[in-house]
Formats: structure tokens, C-alpha cells, sequence
């Protein structure tokens, strides 16, 4: 065990293990776009699916409870390989220069702290139900007898508030920017060199944070367009 605390708590051995943690996160972030992205499907598809997961009991707590740890686990080393790379350099530079790097590399803490606030934010609006603008969630209004929460109306009336779809669509922003760096960057991390598998460090990290910024932003701006959530 202390053989594998002193691996993981060496620089290497940290960047591998927010690698892992990120391509973790990631997972969640293409799975559980693709749940939501059910809404265009309409009400009871979504809702069918939501039931489906409050079902699952304490399991889905385990998973939130996992989920929370490895978001943790990732800031935490992230935090970590910061303060390391602070003590190994405590005088800077008298000139510095500017290297040739994507805003999204230059930007990923802001990215990453930003996403966070944003976590909390939709934990509180459709896990804990909390009043957002006028609408109040915990009404008996959105309960449905055969599938408990109304998640369809939850959504659409949550997102007819135009702040509340314009807070969305930036967080995903920077959520997806924040992938396009971070999932490359963990390839090259873990190592993966085979000329066949160049694309992970180079295209896929872009590929998968302009799918999840398409994906989740097309559901904030098709109910504020009234192409979804009609007569709701």
C-alpha cells in the first residue's frame, strides 16, 4: 500500500491519476447528455428514463457519492500538481514568455472552477428541486402517479427562464473547451503511442468537447425557441 501511495503521490504518478479521473468524468458527462438529449423524444420517454434511475434506489447514491469522489479526486491532484510545479519554480521568471497554446489549454482552471459552480447549480435545480425563478419544483404539480418526478415540465420550465438556459449554455461552453484539452492531454499522459491510435491525443479530446457543446446547448435553445416543451 505505501508503494502505491508513493507512486501516486509522485508528479507522474499524480498527472496519471487525473488521466484516469478525467476520462472518468468524461463517461458520465457522454452518458448522461445522452439521457437528457431524450427530451426531444417528449415527455414520457424522459420521463420514463429519469424513472428509471430514481428506481435504482441507494444504488444511484452510491453512484452520486462515486461520482462526487472521483470529481474530487481529479480537482484535488489538479490542485496538487499546481502548488508542485509553484515550489519547484518559487522565483519567476523576469521575462516570460508566452507559449503557442490553445485557449482552452490557457484556460483550464478558470474552465474547471467555473463547470464546478455550475455542478452545484443543476444538483440544486433538478436533484434537491430548489425554486429557480418563479418556478417552484417541489410542487405537487411535478409529480406524476407512474413516474414519480415530472422531469419533462421540470426541464422545459426550467429552461423557458432565460437566464437559467444562458448560465447553461456558458457552463457547457467551457465545459466542452475544458474536455477538448483535458481528454488529449490525457492520452499523451497515459502514453498511448501507436501511430493508430495518434488520433486520442490529437482529435478526440476536440471531437468529444464540440459533441458535448452541441448536445447539451441544443436543449436550452430548442425550448426557448418553442421547438420543444409546447403547450407546457
Amino acid at each position: 500500500m505505501s508503494g502505491l501511495k508513493q507512486t501516486f503521490s509522485s508528479s507522474v504518478g499524480a498527472k496519471t491519476l487525473m488521466a484516469f479521473s478525467g476520462l472518468g468524468l468524461v463517461g458520465f458527462v457522454i452518458t448522461h447528455m445522452i439521457g437528457n438529449l431524450q427530451v426531444f423524444a417528449g415527455p414520457e420517454k424522459l420521463n420514463a428514463y429519469a424513472k428509471q434511475l430514481q428506481d435504482l434506489g441507494p444504488l444511484l447514491w452510491v453512484a452520486r457519492l462515486g461520482l462526487l469522489g472521483l470529481f474530487m479526486l481529479h480537482v484535488g491532484t489538479a490542485f496538487r500538481l499546481v502548488q508542485a510545479n509553484k515550489a519547484a519554480r518559487p522565483t519567476p521568471y523576469v521575462r516570460k514568455v508566452e507559449e503557442r497554446t490553445s485557449f482552452a489549454a490557457r484556460t483550464m482552471w478558470m474552465s474547471g472552477l467555473i463547470v464546478l459552480v455550475f455542478i452545484l447549480y443543476h444538483i440544486a435545480h433538478f436533484t434537491l428541486r430548489m425554486p429557480v425563478g418563479a418556478k417552484d419544483f417541489t410542487s405537487a404539480r411535478y409529480e406524476l402517479p407512474e413516474h414519480g418526478h415530472d422531469v419533462y415540465r421540470m426541464v422545459v420550465l426550467g429552461f423557458q427562464v432565460w437566464w437559467v438556459s444562458a448560465l447553461y449554455i456558458v457552463a457547457n461552453v467551457l465545459l466542452g473547451l475544458h474536455i477538448s484539452h483535458g481528454a488529449s492531454s490525457a492520452f499523451q499522459t497515459l502514453g498511448v503511442r501507436h501511430a493508430r491510435l495518434a488520433f486520442l491525443k490529437h482529435g478526440f479530446g476536440p471531437a468529444i468537447g464540440g459533441l458535448i457543446i452541441v448536445g447539451n446547448c441544443s436543449m436550452p435553445i430548442a425550448i426557448l425557441m418553442g421547438l420543444v416543451g409546447k403547450g407546457v
